[in-house]
C-alpha cells in the first residue's frame, strides 16, 4: 500500500455497537476512523428494538477501547450485572461513543456501493494497491463519494429479515398479507401495537431469542385486563425437543437461559399453542381480512389475526457487489468463519472467538463484522464482535500477534444439536429426542379451568 493510502481513513459502515466499537480500536492503534451511518442518531437499529431486553449484562456490552475513549468525558458505566434495554443500550453508551468520536461519526449516510478505485471485479492489475472507493446517499438523495485504505462493514442485518415462507422464499399470498404481517418483537407498550394484538389470535413463526420473547409478551398480554382472549400459536419448523427452549439454566447466560423458561411457561400456561414441523408455503386471506397458513404439506392453521414472522436475518450484499467476497454458499458468512457457526454442524453452543484471520476474503483489507459477519447464522454475542474489532484493528495496524491473540472466552448456550439437523433422526436422538417427531399441533400444558383449543 502506497504512503498516500495509508493516511486515507478506515471507512466503517454503521455506527451500532460493533462499528463504534471499531472506530474505537482504530483510533486506539492512531488509525483514523469514518463511521458512515445510514440512520439520524448511533444504534439505529438498537433503537428500533429499545423495548426489548438484552441477555447480555452492562459488563458484556461495553467494549473496553470505547470504554478507554469515554473515560475521559466523564461517563459513568452502568452497573456491571444489570441487564439494559436495547433503548439504555444506545442512550447510555452507543450515543455517548459516537459523540466521543465527534465528526468521525457521519449520519444520514446510506452507503450505495464499495469497490476498488478503478478497479471493477473483473480487475487483477494492481488490485490490492488501489484504495477503496465507497459511495454513499444523504437522506435528500445528494450522492457523495470518499476514498478509503480500508473498509469495515458493520451495518448489521436488522434491514432484512427472513420471510415465513419455509423455503426461504417469502411464502405466497405474503406480501399481499403484508398489513397483518410483522417482523419484529412487537412494542406492547405502545397502545397502538397493544391494541392490534389484545384479544387477538397471532401466530409466531420463529424458534430462537426473539420468538420467545414474543410469546413471553403476548402471554403478559392476556393476563392483563385489556387483553383477554389474547393467544398465541408459535409455529416451528422442526419438532419440540429438549433443546426446544434454550439452554434453561445450563446456560452460562442466565437471562438467555430465563428467556426460554419465560416462552415455556407461555406455553404450559395454555396461553400458547405449538404447531411443529410446518413450513409455511402459502398465505390465505379470509373474507373478512384474517390470515390462513398453508403449510408444504397442506395443512392450513387458522384463521389468525395476526403474524409475527421471527426467522432470523440476512445480510444485505448488494452494495459490496464489486469487491472480491470469500463467503460460505450456505451461510453467507466469510469461509473461515462458517464451519464455527454453521447450525448443519455446530452440535453446541460454543463459538470460538474470532478475528481477522478468519474475517479475511480474497479482497484484502475489506472484513464484514458484527451480525453481518454471521450473515444468516444466529446466536451472535456483542462480546464476539467487539472481539472481532480489536482483532481487525491490531491486524491493519500491523500488529500480527495481537491480531492472532484470542482476547475473549465465550459462554455457552447449553444448547446441542444445530438447528439444520431438524429433518435428521440421529439429531433427535442426540439431543434427546424429539426434534424430528412427526409434524403436529400441539397444546402444552393449559392454564386450570382454561380449554385446550387444539391449534388455530
Amino acid at each position: 500500500m502506497s504512503e498516500t493510502t495509508t493516511e486515507l481513513p478506515v471507512v466503517v459502515i454503521g455506527a451500532g455497537p460493533a462499528g463504534l466499537a471499531a472506530a474505537a480500536h482504530l483510533l486506539d492503534r492512531d488509525i483514523t476512523p469514518l463511521v458512515l451511518e445510514a440512520g439520524p442518531l448511533a444504534g439505529a437499529a438498537v433503537r428500533e428494538w429499545a423495548h426489548v431486553r438484552l441477555f447480555s449484562r452492562w459488563g458484556e456490552l461495553v467494549d473496553p477501547a470505547a470504554e478507554k475513549l469515554l473515560a475521559p468525558t466523564g461517563w459513568t458505566k452502568p452497573a456491571e450485572d444489570t441487564y439494559p434495554s436495547g433503548g439504555d443500550w444506545a442512550e447510555r453508551y452507543l450515543q455517548p461513543l459516537a459523540d466521543v468520536l465527534g465528526e468521525r461519526v457521519r449520519y444520514g449516510a446510506r452507503v450505495t456501493g464499495v469497490s476498488r478505485t478503478g478497479r471493477d471485479r473483473i480487475v487483477d492489475a494492481d488490485r490490492d494497491t488501489q484504495p477503496f472507493v465507497v459511495h454513499y446517499e444523504n437522506t435528500d438523495g445528494h450522492e457523495h463519494r470518499l476514498f478509503a485504505r480500508a473498509v469495515i462493514d458493520a451495518s448489521g442485518t436488522w434491514s432484512t429479515p427472513g420471510p415465513a415462507g419455509g423455503s426461504g422464499l417469502a411464502a405466497l399470498g405474503e406480501k399481499a398479507a403484508a398489513d397483518r404481517i410483522a417482523y419484529r418483537v412487537p412494542d406492547l407498550r405502545d397502545p397502538a401495537v397493544r391494541a392490534r394484538y389484545a384479544g387477538k389470535r397471532t401466530a409466531v413463526i420463529g424458534s430462537g431469542a426473539s420468538a420467545f420473547t414474543a410469546l413471553a409478551y403476548l402471554a403478559d398480554l392476556a393476563k392483563s385486563a385489556d387483553g383477554t382472549g389474547t393467544h398465541a400459536t408459535w409455529i416451528l419448523r422442526r419438532g419440540i425437543s429438549g433443546s426446544a427452549f434454550g439452554g434453561g439454566e445450563a446456560d452460562q447466560l442466565p437471562a438467555r437461559g430465563a428467556l426460554g423458561q419465560a416462552a415455556k411457561t407461555a406455553v404450559d400456561g395454555g396461553y400458547a399453542d405449538a404447531v411443529t414441523g410446518f413450513r409455511t408455503d402459502a398465505v390465505e386471506r379470509t373474507e373478512d381480512g384474517r390470515v390462513i397458513l398453508i403449510g408444504e404439506d397442506g395443512r392450513r392453521l387458522g384463521p389468525v389475526d395476526e403474524v409475527i414472522v421471527l426467522t432470523g436475518f440476512r445480510p444485505d450484499l448488494s452494495f459490496l457487489g464489486e469487491l472480491r467476497l470469500g463467503l460460505d454458499e450456505r451461510l453467507q458468512a466469510p469461509v473461515e468463519l462458517a464451519p464455527l457457526i454453521d447450525p448443519n454442524q455446530h452440535s453446541c453452543g460454543t463459538v470460538y472467538p474470532h478475528g481477522a484471520g478468519e474475517l479475511s476474503h480474497p479482497e484484502k483489507d475489506v472484513y464484514l463484522v458484527g451480525m453481518k459477519s454471521y450473515g444468516r447464522a444466529p446466536t451472535f454475542l456483542a462480546m464476539t464482535g467487539y472481539e472481532q474489532v480489536r482483532s481487525i484493528a491490531a491486524h491493519l495496524a500491523g500488529d500480527r500477534e495481537a491480531a492472532a491473540r484470542v482476547e475473549l472466552t465465550l459462554p455457552e448456550t447449553g444448547v446441542c444439536g444445530g438447528a439444520g439437523l431438524f429433518d435428521e433422526p440421529a439429531a433427535a436422538e442426540a439431543t434427546g429426542g424429539g426434534c424430528c417427531a412427526a409434524p403436529a399441533t400441539l397444546t402444552i400444558g393449559a392454564a386450570p379451568g382454561s380449554a385446550s383449543s387444539g391449534g388455530c
